[in-house]
């Protein structure tokens, strides 16, 4: 019989390994929670909100300066699998990281179908470089930044790892001194045949442009890649597959699962300055020698 793709025969197949929504039970929805932090943060942090980074309405900045001048920078990209939810959702990560002295940068971009996935990378990109170049008018050290994401977030953050900055932006050829990679997708392949295509419309040149894992260059940005140990094999394997290809064209990276975590709770380390992932990203950026 035919596969669809590797091991699975039916869309059901791939969709119950892609699509977190159907491990859900009982309960509050994660979205919930999502919209609550992300009140809370734009209710009691310092932020400047939709600061534009490119000519479109969608591509906007929600930036949460740290109290310090000078301070360390982290650029968080939202998952939905590219056609949903916006960076309003999301300023919740900024609670964790802004009492640990680091400026929250998180983006918004224009979704699917009205834009293409290459176009979204596009504007991932060009917010990693007005970043880059604009993040000190609000206090961020341009030499100590992070990026990071969640989901397809964390797809799009390591796109931004793999750019050619030099000779495409005219920027350091490795500007980015950390990368939190969070529940990401790295080969695209499977997605095509699941419950998302008539949304993300992938291709063959799509998902050949698109999937990280086959893409990686070398880079010295260290890197964290990391997911919920409660999510399904798939994403398991997502995440090593990239983690390999990382480490084995010699880069630095780490690979390890969040306890008892699922696909949602899974960046909910963003919110708490104790949070593993606040620790590693603080430690790491403040680790980098601040600019004179």
């Amino acid at each position: 019989m035919h596969k669809l793709y590797r091991d699975f025969d039916t869309q059901a197949q791939i969709d119950e390994q892609y699509n977190p929504s159907l491990r859900l039970g009982e309960g509050p929805s994660p979205l919930d929670h999502y919209l609550a932090t992300a009140q809370a943060a734009r209710k009691n942090l310092k932020c400047a909100l939709d600061v534009p980074f490119g000519p479109t309405i969608h591509e906007t900045l929600d930036i949460f300066p740290a109290d310090d001048p000078n301070a360390p920078v982290f650029v968080f990209i939202h998952g939905g699998y590219w056609r949903a939810f916006s960076s309003k959702e999301f300023s919740g990560v900024a609670l964790g990281l802004q009492p640990l002295g680091i400026t929250t940068v998180v983006m918004n971009y224009a979704l699917c179908p009205h834009v293409s996935l290459d176009e979204i990378t596009r504007q991932a990109r060009a917010a990693v470089a007005w970043t880059l170049r604009n993040i000190a008018q609000y206090g961020g050290d341009p030499e100590r930044v992070g990026i990071g994401g969640h989901s397809a977030g964390a797809h799009l953050a390591s796109m931004c790892l793999l750019t050619d900055w030099e000779q495409d932006y005219g920027l350091p050829r490795d500007p980015l001194k950390a990368a939190t990679l969070v529940s990401g997708l790295y080969d695209l392949a499977a997605l095509r045949y699941s419950y998302l295509q008539p949304m993300i419309q992938l291709d063959d040149g799509v998902i050949r442009r698109n999937s990280p894992a086959f893409l990686v260059r070398p880079c010295a940005t260290p890197t964290w890649v990391t997911w919920g140990d409660a999510e399904t094999t798939e994403f398991a394997r997502q995440s090593s597959l990239f983690h390999a290809a990382w480490e084995t064209i010699g880069n630095a990276g780490m690979l390890s699962p969040q306890p008892a975590a699922n696909h949602f709770t899974a960046i909910h380390g963003f919110e708490d300055p104790n949070g593993d992932l606040c620790r590693w990203l603080a430690k790491t950026l403040h680790a980098v020698s601040p600019h004179q």
